[in-house]
């Protein structure tokens, strides 16, 4: 073989390899390229919808004669308009919270006992039922939860207000199946599925290292769960919790069915009455003239600031217990 054919040879080697690296780079350059683009075309999307909130919802603001913060008034048609958001943010907020605190240690228990302890076929077909939940449209939890579970409520409230009357949340004078603990319960149910089908494939990416390790020392399957599995999933626990709350925060239907017409703010949780953002504009945007419209997407865009606030606070949670680990 002569040294022109290995010449030939070795820079057709060459050229090959550095083909292929090319194609690599320019592959690395158009994801990169895209994820960028993505990333930004998000931003662009909620700055376009806070502008639009924002615009639209400034003539109510204009000509609201009441504390729009503070007040209890909702009357943005009358003249002079007076209305407030403080009734629509402690209904969203209280009931949002109750789901949240119902259905987070269900969710976990869920979890676990899917990924630790039921047999994998009944834990593949647990799973499927889970996750068949968060399928179910809105207007049938809301049916459900008029239909059936708000008479079951209206036993089950006189219950504890009976028995746990001298705790506030129990108290009060009035009591009903149509109050917030309902629509916290109704809301629980529907988040379920979303934080079990997170917690449950965090728990299942505990490294097996870490598991066996525990085994090995002597620890029984609660504490490697406690030891091992908790430490490691506790930040996606997290991230599961506020994607549920948030689901919660926006739900629209199912609040606006269960709860009651009462008004007013209280921390007795089984007094009928109360609403939220999403029920409100709900129930009330196809009767609202202009100005009142005009309210309703303020009210909306105050519920988009508390999402925001509600996702950075999880973000910044979930970024120290990072650092942490």
């Amino acid at each position: 073989m002569t040294s022109e054919t290995l010449e030939q040879g070795a820079t057709g080697a060459l050229g090959g390899r550095g083909r292929k690296l090319s194609t690599g780079r320019l592959g690395d350059r158009v994801f990169g390229l895209s994820a960028k683009g993505s990333g930004i075309l998000l931003l662009a999307i909620m700055a376009a919808i806070a502008a639009f909130l924002v615009v639209k919802a400034l003539p109510a603001l204009q000509s609201d004669k009441a504390n729009f913060i503070t007040s209890q008034d909702w009357s943005p048609d009358a003249a002079p308009a007076k209305f407030g958001i403080a009734q629509l943010t402690f209904g969203t907020i209280l009931s949002s919270l109750l789901a949240l605190i119902i259905a987070t240690p269900v969710a976990i228990g869920i979890a676990l006992f899917i990924a630790f302890y039921a047999p994998r076929r009944l834990a593949d077909g647990l799973g499927y039922v889970v996750d068949l939940l968060a399928a179910v449209p809105s207007i049938v939890y809301g049916l459900w939860g008029l239909q059936f579970f708000v008479p079951k409520m209206n036993h089950v409230a006189d219950f504890l207000h009976s028995n746990a009357g001298w705790i506030p949340l129990f108290g009060g004078d009035a009591i009903g199946g149509r109050c917030l603990l309902t629509a916290g319960i109704v809301l629980a149910i529907m988040i379920l599925p979303i934080i079990s089908s997170i917690t449950r494939e965090v728990f299942l990416q505990v490294p097996r290292a870490n598991v066996e390790a525990a085994l090995a020392l002597g620890a029984t399957r609660w504490e490697v769960i406690r030891m091992a599995v908790l430490p490691f999933g506790r930040s996606g626990v997290i991230s599961a919790s506020m994607l549920g709350l948030g689901r919660a925060l926006g739900e629209t239907i199912a609040v606006a069915m269960v709860l009651g017409s009462a008004a007013g703010i209280s921390l007795h949780i089984l007094k009928p009455g109360g609403t939220t953002f999403a029920a409100n504009i709900a129930l009330t945007f196809g009767m609202a003239g202009p100005n009142g419209q005009s309210a309703l997407i303020a009210s909306g865009l105050v519920l988009f600031v508390i999402t925001l606030i509600v996702n950075m606070a999880a973000r910044a949670v979930i970024a120290r217990r990072k650092e942490f680990v």
